[in-house]
């Protein structure tokens, strides 16, 4: 994700655009633009830009990876030191000294994978501090001694920096609901139907932009099963479905927005019911991104983390009291919220790879802007970075950079058409081809955004293109945020970002579902997936006694629910004496029907495919007509 967003400027097929739309996202942009945020600090920054890539973060002579990682610049003062690659109990005599801050004290927590630990220090380290780390590692009696050391950062608080703003909604773009009326999802238009009801659910986001925030699953037809709102001044963001503990739950990210294109918040697990069964922070006193979230097994997750922090861009033709933002990937022991392993891409990247231009005013640079990571089979970890152009493969022991795929210096001669521009999620598939989401915007560099899928040959240092995926009718151009989805029979599903859309393209290029939120809204990634849930909320009833008086009307909904065919009304002339009055078919995320009667309570109990009572609602009383 990059802000600002600009919103839907090339997609004209059925009405996509319109030019409220245009005007709100130049307000958007302006608002942002204006808003600055940060002011320098008096006097030259500390120097944080390595004069090559740090190395690598195993120890030699051990299978043990540290972080931060041997010279690296980036540390934030709340770190705690990892040590990843044997059990704690081979771990001993752990001594950590600041150069300014003295003897640190610490407990070593070992991680719930048994194969590390962290050494969490009893107080912060200070900004701009040199750390030396020594500790014994092996069996006892056979124990070696190894040594380190790093600096800390000076970071720039981000408390400062305006969120995205949150403008209103037109009526026509939202629903709304008798029984459920402080939700008002935007609604999702199908302009191509997808003809295969196994194919799963549409997996969605609104915002930043305009209306009510929250994640969101539709059918394929368009009919909304779940909105999640969440708080004002939050937002949700990459909603999809992940493996976690035997069974399929959603994921999501939620927090603040800021404008500056990067979030504070944390990531959330739910299960079947929509409850919430983990809830994953960042480490070292950081908060975790938007960008991606990914769970691996044994309770792994690794998540996107964006640092601010001051530093001396003199060298590149920048500012002496300049400032940077790195972007970091930190893994994550999700049982006891220890960072196992971080990244800083400041470390590893030469800055002068950017495309990026330095900012004109007190803003951090965001030199490297990092929104995907795809963790490999054999411990590998890809990571796309919008601000170089390029995707790089970690290993995911020693950080180092394995190779890198496009931008100033790939490690490939990159084939005709396999240059992407300011992409997103980078992801390696089974075939060994990586599929990417080329933006080609913001500023513009391409007539069109498009999903790639990327053939690499490592023995003759060669990428070429497979297929390029773009919008089969007209150009869609999104200047951030976006995906490509690849399901298990080749298909693709490109979430267009900035652009509120989603297609499903069949292997050979040809439309097989077109969908799209209003104009005004953003859904940074869009998925299906196959998709069965029951909440643990009740069913919610609304009811109205008709200006006739002779007759009522119902109006039923279960937020989230999948397994509904039908309703059943009861009603009562008191709570305690409630009987069958009506039967309703489930038409979509409300049902109603219309009924003669004069009964003042009314209940409606959801009914599942074999007949069964699901859940009943509350019994609630005949509303007076109006």
């Amino acid at each position: 994700m990059m802000l600002p967003v600009s919103l839907p400027n090339r997609l004209r097929r059925r009405s996509v655009i319109a030019p409220a739309a245009a005007a709100a996202a130049g307000i958007a942009v302006a608002i942002v633009l204006a808003s600055g945020g940060f002011s320098g600090a008096a006097g030259a920054a500390p120097s944080c830009l390595p004069p090559r890539a740090v190395g690598s973060a195993t120890l030699p002579g051990t299978a043990v990876s540290v972080s931060p990682q041997p010279g690296s610049n980036a540390a934030s003062p709340a770190t705690q030191i990892s040590f990843l690659g044997v059990p704690a109990s081979e771990l001993a005599g752990v001594s950590v000294q600041g150069s300014r801050s003295g003897s640190h004290a610490g407990v070593l927590e070992p991680y719930s994978q048994l194969d590390g630990a962290s050494f969490v220090p009893s107080k912060p380290f200070l900004p701009g501090e040199q750390i030396s780390v020594h500790a014994l590692i092996g069996r006892a009696g056979a124990r070696r001694a190894a040594s380190f050391a790093f600096q800390v950062s000076t970071p720039i608080p981000s408390a400062q920096a305006a969120s995205f703003p949150n403008l209103p909604a037109a009526p026509s773009s939202y629903q709304s609901f008798a029984s459920a009326p402080t939700l008002h999802p935007p609604e999702l238009a199908i302009t191509k139907a997808d003809r295969d009801p196994g194919a799963g659910d549409l997996l969605m986001t609104s915002g930043p932009g305009t209306g009510q925030y929250g994640a969101l699953i539709f059918t394929p037809q368009g009919k909304l099963v779940w909105f999640g709102r969440v708080p004002n001044g939050e937002v949700a963001e990459d909603l999809r479905v992940q493996r976690y503990q035997g069974q399929d739950d959603l994921t999501w990210w939620q927090g603040k927005v800021l404008s500056m294109g990067f979030g504070q918040g944390e990531d959330v697990v739910a299960d079947h019911s929509y409850r919430i069964v983990a809830t994953v922070r960042a480490g070292n006193g950081e908060m975790a991104d938007l960008h991606d979230f990914q769970i691996e097994p044994h309770r792994v997750a690794y998540i996107t983390v964006f640092n601010l922090m001051r530093c001396d861009l003199s060298a590149v033709g920048g500012k002496r009291d300049g400032a940077l933002v790195d972007g970091a990937a930190q893994e994550i022991d999700m049982a006891t919220g220890l960072v196992r392993w971080e990244w800083h891409s400041i470390d590893h990247v030469d800055v002068r790879e950017s495309h990026q231009p330095q900012p004109v005013n007190a803003n951090p640079w965001d030199w490297f802007h990092i929104n995907s990571l795809d963790p490999e089979s054999d411990g590998k970890l890809l990571v796309s970075a919008r601000s170089t152009w390029a995707v790089y493969e970690l290993d995911g022991s020693s950080g180092q950079v394995k190779w890198q795929l496009g931008g100033r210096s790939s490690s490939f001669a990159m084939g005709s058409g396999t240059q992407t521009a300011w992409q997103h999620d980078a992801r390696m598939q089974p075939d060994g081809t990586v599929t990417i989401f080329d933006n080609g915007s913001n500023p513009r560099v391409h007539f069109q955004s498009r999903a790639v899928r990327v053939r690499l040959d490592y023995q003759r240092h060669t990428a070429s293109l497979v297929r390029s995926y773009v919008h089969p009718g007209s150009p869609v151009l999104a200047d951030s945020q976006g995906n490509a989805q690849t399901l298990a029979d080749g298909a693709l599903v490109i979430g267009w970002g900035s652009v509120p859309a989603l297609s499903e393209v069949s292997p050979g290029g040809s439309l097989v579902l077109d969908a799209h939120l209003p104009p005004g809204t953003a859904s940074y990634r869009a998925f299906r997936f196959a998709w069965s849930g029951q909440p643990q909320s009740a069913p919610a009833v609304s009811a109205r006694l008709l200006p006739t008086g002779d007759s009522t009307a119902v109006f039923a909904s279960w937020n989230g629910a999948s397994g509904v065919r039908s309703w059943r009304v009861l009603v009562g002339r008191d709570p305690a004496s409630m009987s069958v009055r009506a039967t309703m078919p489930d038409s979509g995320f409300e049902s109603s029907v219309t009924y003669p009667s004069p009964d003042p309570y009314v209940a409606v109990q959801a009914i599942g495919a074999a007949g069964e009572v699901l859940a009943s609602s509350p019994v609630v009383r005949v509303q007076p007509a109006t």
